[in-house]
């Protein structure tokens, strides 16, 4: 009996939803079981941080090829065997027996988990239109808001009820459920051309970004004049920059820097790069307050920084309802001037006053994240070609990753070399301005925006079709469930599953 008709945008939307929140709920409750780690393999605190870096030195590698490897092998395709990459490398990482095997099957985890997000969101933009994004966005953007916030305390939870090794076993049912809904709903192949593969680009950029996200991700703690990170940060940068000078003069570039002269891609891809990292920043610094500078338990912790995804689903809600009206523009610089002042009373929280100032100041802050994130999300592509979609989801991922290790570690140093402690609560809040002067910085690049080019994303939607004008149905022409879905998610789907529509260039 075959399947029934199912949309392929919503397809495409469960998928993007499951991998995005399994990949980023996995690497914030992994800091979670640093401590756990440390205590089970008998080792020092740093050593076990090999099980952060192994991950994000291999997702750096996946990363700037995931869209000519998906334009090469199908989007679909490639997808399918990421989640089968990061999935079966989350069981590998539960089963192993001692801290270098974990350290590896991190990194094989990290190899899946390059190429996870922009694949996805290439599928999304290519799925979606412009003029009907925004809307899709109320759903499709709540797992970057949400698991940042849940993953502490799903993982503390997991981490003192059962073990260290369920924080990684709780991959297993979402990605199951993602590859199963992907290999038998998922239709499309290799939809453009990917040219040739340009190998002195990936070697450049496969070595240099590496390089330069171990030397970011322990600079703070191991100090930035400490051998490891100047030996790690000198040459990283400098492979970067001859990885620069040779995309430019490379027909079929790995990474299409051209793209950067388009004044829309390029400005909100700066502004998210911004946002980005003084939003995990700050995701980075508040446990770090509350639980070494204030003496609170981990669970506390967690509680109090997850009503920051209540507040990013509060703005997202709002945001995408004036999108049409307002345009990106002033939404994106109205959104970060809330998280600056939300951010920047966070400086005031003491003892007395922390335990109600910081959730809600969280829950502000996730709003006005949430509000401006979706805008210029939405605004990103909306002039890029479709067949250069996957090119510039890639681009902007990985600077995004790299802008995101940024912030934190500007945010770590803050707190190194200001010696915050329990005695000393003086070093978290000048972290804090930190991070709200990055947001303040976002806003200033958010003024950059002209609202003339997102127009294509402001768009009127077409009417959908009425019961009056839907044929009748039959086992020819099953019944449509897409009314529901638009109702519940607020998410415009194509009734007919063979259908693929164009995305409008």
């Amino acid at each position: 009996m075959p399947w029934p008709p199912v949309s392929q945008r919503t397809v495409v939307s469960v998928v993007f939803v499951a991998v995005m929140f399994m990949n980023i709920l996995d690497s914030t409750a992994t800091n979670v079981a640093l401590p756990a780690l440390s205590r089970y393999f008998a080792v020092p605190i740093g050593s076990v941080s090999g099980v952060v870096t192994a991950y994000l030195v291999t997702l750096a590698v996946a990363m700037p090829a995931s869209g000519w490897i998906g334009d090469r092998f199908g989007a679909r395709n490639v997808l399918l065997v990421a989640i089968t990459i990061f999935t079966a490398a989350s069981a590998l990482c539960g089963l192993a027996t001692s801290l270098p095997v974990l350290i590896a099957f991190r990194a094989l985890q990290g190899l899946g988990g390059g190429t996870l997000v922009p694949l996805g969101m290439t599928m999304i933009t290519r799925e979606f239109p412009p003029a009907e994004r925004i809307r899709a966005n109320r759903v499709l953007m709540v797992p970057t808001l949400l698991a940042p916030a849940l993953g502490p305390v799903i993982g503390g939870a997991l981490v003192d009820g059962l073990s260290w090794r369920w924080i990684f076993y709780i991959n297993l049912p979402v990605g199951v459920a993602a590859l199963l809904v992907g290999a038998l709903f998922l239709s499309g192949g290799s939809e453009y051309p990917p040219g040739r593969f340009d190998v002195p680009g990936f070697l450049l950029a496969a070595t240099g970004f590496p390089l330069t996200m171990f030397a970011l991700s322990t600079g703070s703690s191991s100090g930035w004049a400490s051998a490891s990170v100047l030996g790690t940060a000198v040459p990283g940068l400098v492979l970067l920059a001859a990885f620069v000078v040779v995309e430019h003069r490379t027909p079929e570039p790995l990474l299409r820097l051209r793209l950067y002269a388009n004044r829309l891609y390029r400005t909100t891809t700066l502004h998210l790069t911004i946002a980005s990292g003084g939003f995990l920043g700050t995701l980075f610094l508040v446990p770090l307050l509350l639980q070494n500078g204030l003496g609170f338990s981990a669970l506390h912790s967690g509680l109090s920084t997850f009503t920051e995804a209540l507040g990013g689903m509060t703005g997202i809600q709002i945001t995408t309802r004036l999108y049409k009206r307002t345009g990106p523009r002033r939404l994106m610089i109205a959104g970060m001037c809330g998280a600056t002042t939300t951010i920047a009373l966070m400086a005031l929280a003491g003892p007395s006053q922390a335990t109600w100032m910081i959730p809600l100041l969280m829950y502000c802050t996730g709003c006005c994240f949430g509000f401006s994130l979706v805008p210029s999300q939405t605004a990103n592509m909306a002039q890029v070609p479709a067949a250069e979609t996957g090119h510039a989801s890639t681009l902007q991922n990985t600077v995004r990753q790299a802008g995101s290790a940024a912030g934190v570690a500007l945010l770590g140093t803050v707190i190194a070399t200001t010696g915050a402690s329990a005695g000393n609560l003086a070093g978290y809040h000048l972290a804090f301005i930190a991070a709200a002067a990055l947001m303040l910085l976002a806003a200033l690049t958010a003024t950059l925006i002209h609202n003339t080019d997102a127009a294509s994303t402001m768009a009127p939607v077409p009417a959908t079709p009425t019961a009056a004008t839907r044929p009748p149905t039959s086992a020819a022409n099953p019944p449509d469930i897409s009314p529901v879905i638009e109702e519940l998610f607020g998410i415009e789907v194509d009734p007919v599953c063979s259908h693929t529509p164009e995305v409008p260039q």
